[in-house]
């Protein structure tokens, strides 16, 4: 009998430090994710209408010229999720680095426009928690 093992990857923690130094990784991914998404809020207005008549019959040649965003926004996203970064507001360009602080789990917080990562905050906390960075 097959003896089924299941490895579990354990998160990424980023020291302050290495989270700034991934920047100039992130940076560009996190403004095309941007763009795109603005690209799609934008086509809403005039795709709903073909999302809902084409659920059922098949597609529509209209509908299919957002498919290449989303494909890119997907492959942007794993990007981004495979090293260990969460995204939590594309509208703003908001990401979140899991980091280790005092024996437990918190997020470096980081906004697009933002030269630096300088800020941290509670897992539980979100964006209106965040603390000036006083560690490394």
């Amino acid at each position: 009998m097959p003896v089924c093992v299941y490895t579990f990857a354990m998160p990424k923690y980023y020291t302050p430090g290495e989270a700034n130094q991934t920047l100039g990784i992130v940076r560009p991914i996190v403004a095309e994710l941007m763009q795109i998404g603005e690209r799609i809020r934008a086509s809403q207005p005039e795709y709903w209408s073909v999302v809902q008549k084409s659920a059922g019959n098949g597609g529509n040649p209209a509908l299919s010229k957002l498919l290449p965003d989303f494909d890119r926004l997907d492959e942007l996203l794993h990007k981004i999720q495979d090293m260990g970064i969460e995204v939590k507001d594309l509208t703003i360009g908001l990401i979140d680095f899991v980091a280790m602080h005092e024996g437990r789990e918190v997020y470096l917080c980081w906004k697009y426009g933002e030269d630096r990562i300088e800020f941290w905050h509670e897992v539980e906390d979100g964006f209106s928690g965040r603390r000036l960075i006083d560690w490394e």
